[in-house]
């Protein structure tokens, strides 16, 4: 498979230059959709949502709409949101519990398993004719369960996740397990969805690792309203990063994370002095982190973006973010907000006001990003601009390998996380092979031993 634009023309990383076409290009969002989003490892959902037989969640891969549910054995299922008779939605609620999806068009029903059981009239008009078996709702081909997390690929060919994943997975996990270091753990315990003017692919470049861009923040890092709500006491978010290596990585399979490297002797730094019973959960948590992990626990995971198109903020605001592509022009945010499934409920309140505070649509640092990629987006529109490509020529070459952190390690502000990104993203719309993806990843991680 061959796709007709002139990709290496529009990417080049050797110079650092991209062509601004793959950020507002009707062509280039139609290739996505059709080689990128129908391939890739793809974030569904959290199974918090799901707790119980018959519980659905109506998620998104790429563009089309799918259910996420447990079906009455307790399974869980991906499948496309669209009867088999005229494709009608068989589940307009964003969330629920049920024992059957009936199609609100011809009533065709459908059990949590997706297999179609009910059809009106059906000894009259199908018999002999219609095999039930066969109009089962489409499934996702490969789906996988993650510490909670719920990922799934349209490629039946796709490798396996957790060699999608690769040795990101060091990370994402300090995102996904409990505080103290227990695997797994976390629940969603709320959901913004907005809509943005903006190309997807900004918000994720920016959770790769932009900290370049930190001056967008610069009204809110003067008041400095943390974690504990009190001015100017710890920062914008967990003071857990003080006195640590920042590092910005990248990984073969197109992800990028910015984390903190800690001193081995790192200690507590309170974060939430303004709600003790908080303060001291947090304080216990570390602790009990140090012990169980070691040196692992020496990463505190700052933003990341796993690919395509999946973000994270590590710890404060805690949470997984999907950018759902509408258009080359509009972008569909939904930021899941996670926390420690057991944490005291005092806990759980304290995060929530502050996650609400921090991101999504209202909240204080979201604002600014959006601003950014609206405007990035809308000025690369225009005639000239789309003329003159993107300047990626940060710290070129500036990264290691071999490094107590497996990946292209640089310890200083780098856009080479950005530029590993956009060539596997050229990979997959010119078709390449899933070998050329692994592959290179097992090679690196090869070199390094």
């Amino acid at each position: 498979m061959t796709t007709t634009l002139p990709i290496d023309q529009m990417i080049d990383t050797d110079r650092g230059t991209i062509s601004r076409e793959i950020f507002v290009s009707p062509e280039f969002h139609r290739q996505e959709l059709e080689k990128l989003f129908t391939r890739a490892w793809l974030f569904v959902g959290h199974e918090s949502q799901i707790a119980n037989p018959g519980d659905f969640f109506v998620s998104r891969m790429g563009d089309g709409s799918v259910i996420l549910c447990r079906d009455a054995e307790g399974a869980v299922h991906v499948f496309l949101n669209s009867c088999r008779h005229r494709g009608m939605k068989v589940c307009r609620y964003e969330s629920g519990n049920t024992s059957l999806f009936v199609c609100p068009y011809h009533s065709w029903s459908y059990t949590t398993d997706g297999k179609l059981q009910g059809v009106p009239l059906y000894r009259v008009l199908y018999e002999g004719q219609l095999d039930r078996a066969e109009w089962s709702l489409i499934e996702v081909p490969r789906l996988h369960l993650y510490k909670g997390t719920v990922w799934a690929s349209w490629d039946p060919d796709a490798p396996d996740f957790m060699s999608y994943l690769g040795d990101v997975v060091d990370h994402l996990d300090q995102v996904l397990d409990c505080r103290d270091g227990r695997p797994g753990g976390s629940e969603v315990i709320g959901l913004h969805k907005w809509i943005i003017p903006a190309n997807w692919k900004f918000a994720a470049e920016n959770f790769l690792g932009d900290t370049y861009h930190n001056p967008s923040h610069r009204s809110v890092d003067m008041i400095g309203i943390g974690p504990s709500a009190r001015a100017g006491q710890s920062g914008r978010r967990d003071n857990e990063y003080n006195n640590g290596q920042h590092v910005w990585v990248s990984y073969p399979q197109g992800h990028g994370v910015h984390s903190v490297w800690m001193q081995e002797d790192f200690d507590y730094q309170p974060s939430y002095a303004q709600y003790p019973i908080v303060d001291e959960y947090f304080r216990h948590c570390f602790h009990e982190r140090k012990q169980r992990l070691g040196d692992k626990a020496r990463i505190m995971p700052f933003t990341g973006n796993l690919f395509p198109n999946t973000s994270y903020h590590g710890r404060q605001p805690r949470g997984l973010c999907v950018w759902h592509p509408h258009s080359p022009t509009e972008t569909e945010a939904w930021r899941f907000f996670l926390v420690d499934a057991d944490a005291p409920a005092e806990v759980k309140d304290a995060l929530r006001h502050f996650y609400m505070r921090y991101s999504g649509p209202a909240g204080m640092t979201e604002q600014d990003d959006m601003e950014n990629w609206l405007y990035a987006t809308k000025s690369s529109t225009g005639t000239i601009a789309r003329r003159h490509p993107f300047n990626y020529q940060q710290s070129m070459g500036a990264y290691r390998r071999n490094e107590p952190i497996p990946g292209d390690v640089s310890t200083q502000m780098t856009e080479q996380n950005a530029r590993n990104y956009y060539q596997v993203y050229a990979r997959y719309l010119k078709g390449d092979a899933w070998d050329s993806l692994i592959g290179r990843g097992e090679a690196q991680r090869q070199a390094a031993e």
